[in-house]
């Protein structure tokens, strides 16, 4: 264990990375913390829950939390995850909005609420740069954000190609309040290895599946078993909502599912850095996302 950091001018804090569907808040999380935590795929929606990450320096702690995209709940699971953006923004000491260049900048009027109403620092992050040329068409997205009076600064930046990524840093850390580190400096999260192998499981239904399906799923590690001498195993249940998804999971003679599992197992096992054995299960659980039940039996908060 690291011996803690002497105090003095340091500087701990949570910052929460906000915006809508599919602007990047999940590669911005892993390149700010400089570890594959938060999972990543060109799908809108794939973060359902919060996920924590930790980066320790000489003089800062910052903890960053994922959020799912902001959008009109349209149903319980989504009403959830707005929950999940709300909680985490109640928490954090600075927001940093994420907005897509690719998109343009929104006006004010489109910014969500919870950005407008946000109480204490906030930053925007300009993402996906690199796909804009010439670079002279970022300025009026830049003015536009600057318009809307909310930010304290605006910084344009690829969290992919990790341009603008340090300087970004550089400029949460600076807003992070003075205080001693909340977490040992070499934890890099708080949520346990159960809930990682669940969303790389998650990462690759929303690869290799298209349409509803990925939405229709949820992921519960029924057992984690820790076999010393011998490959850890993991049985993981794959719930959908109608058995005409889980003929799709499980595919023709079983393809489906054991190209899912190959590709899973490989992921879990190059986070944990250990070889496992995976056991894929596919069972029916009628409307989950829309059965309160339902969500509070895999960790939901509505």
């Amino acid at each position: 264990m690291e011996e803690q950091p002497a105090l003095g001018s340091f500087r701990c804090g949570y910052v929460a990375l906000v915006g809508e569907p599919n602007v990047g808040k999940s590669t911005l999380m892993n390149a700010l913390v400089r570890e594959r935590l938060a999972i990543v795929s060109p799908k809108p929606q794939t973060t359902r829950r919060r996920t924590l990450g930790i980066l320790s320096g000489d003089d800062y702690q910052m903890i960053v939390l994922d959020t799912p995209g902001i959008l009109q709940p349209k149903y319980l699971l989504q009403r959830a995850m707005m929950r999940t953006v709300s909680d985490a923004l109640a928490e954090a000491d600075v927001a940093c909005v994420l907005c897509d260049a690719a998109s343009g900048a929104p006006e004010a009027a489109r910014l969500p609420d919870a950005v407008r109403s946000f109480p204490r620092r906030r930053i925007a992050a300009l993402n996906k740069v690199d796909l804009i040329r010439p670079k002279e068409r970022l300025l009026p997205m830049m003015e536009a954000l600057d318009a809307t009076g909310l930010f304290d600064e605006i910084i344009p930046l690829s969290a992919l190609a990790g341009e603008g990524v340090e300087r970004l840093l550089d400029a949460l850390i600076q807003r992070l309040p003075a205080g001693p580190p909340f977490y040992p400096v070499d934890q890099i999260t708080e949520q346990p290895e159960r809930f990682f192998v669940a969303e790389l499981i998650r990462e690759q239904l929303f690869l290799q599946f298209a349409e509803e399906v990925p939405y229709a799923v949820e992921v519960e590690i029924a057992e984690f078993k820790e076999r010393p001498g011998a490959k850890d195993y993991i049985e993981a249940i794959l719930f959908v909502e109608h058995d005409s998804q889980k003929a799709i999971l499980i595919g023709k003679g079983g393809a489906a599912i054991r190209s899912l599992g190959e590709s899973s197992r490989s992921e879990i096992e190059s986070f944990l850095d250990r070889p496992v054995y995976l056991d894929l299960r596919v069972k029916v659980s009628p409307k989950w996302r829309r059965d309160e039940s339902s969500l509070r039996r895999f960790g939901y908060r509505g």
